[in-house]
Order: structure tokens, then C-alpha cells, then sequence
């Protein structure tokens, strides 16, 4: 699954994209967060106000409850960011 993280949340995390391979247990975009903040804690900082993140899966606006599949890209950006 390929990650991409902007504005703010780049800066927090320190890394623009990754790719991970998920474990069975992440199956929607909640769990992903959940799955993202136990990875550290800049990744703790980036996820700690969820309800300001805005998700994109395979370039599509989506809510913390869409389900996610192998090889899907998922976007995490604030409400507002820069050009």
C-alpha cells in the first residue's frame, strides 16, 4: 500500500510517501490511522486530531470507515494545504 502524507502531517511524520504492507488486521482507513500511531511518535503527533484529517484512497475523498485493499494509495493531508 502506498502512503502519501502532506502539509503538516509530512512535516510531523518526516516523510512525504512509504509503502507498507499492512497487517490483516487493518481492513479500513481508522484502522490504518490506529495501526500509523503506534509507529512512533511522530506518527502519534500527525494522527492525534483526527477529525481535521481529510483522506483521499486511489485519489478519491473518503471517510475514516472505507475499506481498504492490497494496493490501494492513501492520501492524508489538513483541511487546507498550500500550493
Amino acid at each position: 500500500m502506498e502512503i502519501l502524507y502532506f502539509a503538516r502531517i509530512r512535516e510531523d511524520i518526516g516523510l512525504a510517501s512509504e509503502h507498507l504492507a499492512l497487517p490483516g488486521s487493518v481492513t479500513d482507513v481508522a484502522g490504518l490511522m490506529d495501526y500509523l500511531q503506534q509507529r512512533g511518535t511522530n506518527y502519534h503527533a500527525a494522527f492525534h486530531n483526527r477529525n481535521i484529517i481529510r483522506i483521499a484512497v486511489n485519489q478519491v475523498h473518503a471517510a475514516p470507515d472505507h475499506p481498504l485493499r492490497d494496493g490501494d494509495e492513501v492520501a492524508f493531508f489538513p483541511p487546507m494545504t498550500g500550493g
